[in-house]
């Protein structure tokens, strides 16, 4: 069993903003059923967590801070919140959206990882759950409309991969 020392970040002062917004950096863990990455054959699955507020489900997410990059930022809280390491590929976009619990804006940054190994012990294990689901699952679940988005770019960016390998093969 492999464990990771390593406790959650807390509090604001080290938080990254943008014109008064706070940036917030999420992840899409993804991997694919059979574990070969055969998109056509496999089932993706995409890894959701509960909410610490509330019964909701979403992708980890959380405060981008000043000593780290946007990617070692989403690797991090992965990591914290749902317990994975992985690889973070390239960004599905930036959303503004509006804080239901204090009504201010934050820039949303997504990112897709290719989950690469499951812990069994992380920060905030005792805190939340999670979930491996497929991507209408996850969509039906998530509470949050930016992630949704996010997720439907990850699925459309695979699905065109999928098409350009295709068209390469013999």
């Amino acid at each position: 069993m492999k464990m990771v020392c390593l406790i959650s970040r807390s509090g604001r002062h080290l938080q990254r903003y943008n014109k008064g917004r706070r940036l917030v950096v999420g992840c899409i863990p993804y991997r694919y059923k059979n574990g070969n990455g055969d998109a056509i054959k496999d089932e993706l699955e995409v890894l959701v967590i509960s909410s610490q507020k509330g019964q909701g489900m979403m992708f980890p997410k959380g405060g981008w801070e000043l000593d780290e990059s946007v990617e070692e930022a989403a690797s991090r809280e992965s990591l914290e919140e749902a317990g994975v390491l992985g690889n973070v590929e390239c960004q599905l976009g930036i959303w503004s959206f509006k804080s239901k619990s204090l009504g201010i804006y934050h820039e949303g940054y997504m990112f897709p990882m290719l989950v690469t190994e499951q812990l069994d012990l992380w920060p905030e294990k005792n805190a939340r759950k999670r979930l491996w689901m497929t991507v209408a699952e996850a969509r039906e679940v998530c509470q949050h409309w930016w992630m949704k988005e996010a997720l439907d770019i990850l699925v459309d960016r695979i699905k065109s991969s999928r098409h350009e390998e295709e068209d390469v093969s013999p």
